[in-house]
């Protein structure tokens, strides 16, 4: 996948509405190219009621149906990872503690997505990858 290509699907899966959690390294913002980031997306199953991840007063179980890995380096963004396949999807832990977390968008726009910075979270998706 071409860098800008990368970026594009990147920006798009934090542009649209849907059940996303966002589990990244540092801040995210797409407009910067410096420094290094690690995104995971984990998506969550639509049709699932309820709060993210179709957990309705605390009962039933939160899920990933995909899983997408963009890394920052030398001023590229690049897709390292997606999965969709459940045998490797039930290894990554989800962040219980995500909440509002506000991201930058290539076109400069802040969003507010269900997310968390958390190096350790990321750490350990790298590990399982």
């Amino acid at each position: 996948m071409s860098d800008s290509t990368a970026l594009e699907e990147l920006n798009r899966l934090l542009s649209e509405k849907s059940r996303r959690i966002f589990v990244a390294q540092a801040p995210i913002n797409l407009t910067s190219f410096e420094g290094e980031n690690c995104i995971y997306v984990l998506e969550l199953p639509t049709s699932s009621p309820g709060s993210a991840g179709g957990r309705v007063g605390g009962i039933g179980e939160r899920r990933l149906q995909r899983l997408h890995c963009f890394r920052l380096q030398g001023g590229k963004w690049v897709k390292i990872f997606e999965t969709d396949d459940e045998s490797k999807l039930e290894r990554f832990e989800l962040p219980y503690h995500a909440a509002g977390l506000a991201a930058t968008i290539a076109d400069g726009t802040e969003r507010v997505v269900s997310g968390v910075v958390d190096e350790d979270y990321v750490r350990r998706y790298n590990e399982t990858v």
